[in-house]
């Protein structure tokens, strides 16, 4: 019994995202989970029925062991579904060499980066795409939904590399990661050019439409032309809202009553929503209100929030993420995804949502042992829903799609002292982390 011919077993795991805390056995064939069941206890292998189980030491087990191990003893290491980066940017990814931003701010971000676009070539948007697609992937990402710039006020040459680029590195990964791609609408330029290109740019593949509304000096109108477009060519949106220390900034409300309108509940979804933070108890309630009626989706981009926001506070400097806890009591679907890495929106960051969910933890007070399930869920099944993964999760019947890691436990897990892990997708298991030299790796 063996991965590549088709089957695999493992005893001994533990899934954290299961509320029992019990030892489980997991088998599958061709693909998909066949039997997942409680052990009742530590699982010896012999009594499993297996004469031969291996016990990988995952920093230095090679995919092949593991290819060939008749049975997996995992040894109470956690098993998770492959993580979900529902907001992340690709094309921006690794441009600090080239665009720097010393203020720190939103804003000279925007700026640099909108005047270096013209400069990027699709080779150079390539390579750093596909460096920080297989980082993610090497912490356990499978599925990724990037949000890619489209600046069509310098010409159609310069706003279609971006998305040459884009679908180039999505078949590249085929079949070992799902990558989705919502297009920045843009609010500058002609109008009519740029909702032809909008088509042109989904007829080549592009599933989202999205932009930063809140950003345009029409705000309404820009979120109205957007809502048309979707309709129109029956995508979902995934909207930039209300990136700003400023509580005057409610997009959303507006977000809320265009996907009432168009009879888009469950398919729009908000980012960041940092003014949300800004705002009194009273007013923030009315917007949470607003955005359950409206069954609208949100994601937190807590590491970017925090070291863009609240830069011009003095004092008690605001945390610049939105109201987490509050979005989760009100049952609306919540995740948190990595948005920058190491560009000019934010220095830092490898595409760990492991490490986003501890930033999450920081910045929301999250500890409690339902806290941390919670954050495992805002990574993994919540995210899922948002960009519409079927068959996920470890459940009978479903795809084969999952991280494992030597870690004891949650807290251990989301700690960073066990950084070890393997990943298996779409059929294969892929290597550990790829992490350090990643981008010199793919320069080369």
């Amino acid at each position: 019994m063996s991965a590549s011919a088709g089957r695999m077993h493992f005893i001994n795991v533990r899934l954290p995202l299961r509320e029992d805390n019990q030892w489980y056995e997991l088998k599958a064939e061709g693909g998909k989970w066949i039997s997942i069941r409680q052990q009742g206890g530590f699982l010896d292998a012999a009594v499993a029925g297996v004469t031969r189980a291996l016990v990988p030491a995952l920093a230095g087990t090679d995919l092949k062991k593991l290819d060939e191990a008749e049975c997996i003893d995992l040894q109470g290491g956690i098993m998770l579904p492959g993580l979900v980066d529902c907001h992340m940017h690709l094309d921006k990814a690794f441009s600090l060499e080239q665009v720097s931003n010393i203020s720190g701010t939103l804003q000279e971000a925007i700026e640099n980066y909108s005047q270096a676009v013209p400069d990027f070539s699709k080779e150079q948007l390539a390579v750093r795409m596909l460096a920080a697609a297989r980082l993610a992937l090497s912490y356990g990402t499978t599925t990724i939904r990037s949000h890619l710039d489209f600046p069509v006020h310098f010409g159609k040459e310069v706003a279609f590399r971006t998305i040459a680029a884009a679908l180039e590195v999505r078949e590249k990964l085929s079949g070992r990661m799902k990558i989705q791609y919502s297009l920045m609408v843009p609010f500058r330029g002609d109008q009519r050019v740029v909702d032809e290109a909008v088509a042109e740019a989904l007829r080549m593949g592009i599933d989202v439409l999205g932009g930063a509304p809140h950003l345009a000096a029409d705000p309404e109108g820009e979120i109205s032309r957007i809502f048309r477009l979707a309709e129109q060519y029956g995508v979902p949106v995934d909207l930039h809202a209300d990136e700003s220390d400023d509580p005057g900034k409610r997009t959303v409300l507006n977000i809320a009553e265009h996907t009432i309108r168009y009879g888009y509940q469950g398919r729009v979804t908000a980012g960041h929503l940092c003014s949300l933070s800004a705002m009194d108890e009273k007013d923030a309630q009315v917007v949470i209100t607003k955005m359950k009626e409206a069954c609208l989706n949100a994601v937190t981009l807590p590491a970017v929030n925090l070291y863009l926001q609240g830069r011009e506070d003095r004092g008690l400097v605001r945390r610049g993420t939105t109201r987490i806890r509050e979005l989760l009591a009100a049952d609306i679907p919540l995740a948190a995804a990595s948005d920058n890495i190491q560009d000019p929106f934010h220095p830092f960051g490898r595409a760990d949502l492991t490490q986003i969910a501890q930033i999450t933890s920081y910045a929301a007070h999250m500890g409690g042992v339902e806290d941390l399930r919670q954050l495992l869920r805002m990574i993994t099944d919540i995210p899922a829903g948002i960009v519409g993964s079927e068959g996920y999760g470890i459940q009978e019947g479903n795809a084969c799609d999952f991280v494992v890691t030597d870690a004891a436990d949650v807290t251990q897990l989301l700690s960073g002292t066990s950084m070890s892990r393997w990943v298996y997708t779409c059929g294969g298991w892929q290597s550990g982390l790829y992490a350090a030299h990643a981008y010199a790796m793919d320069k080369q």
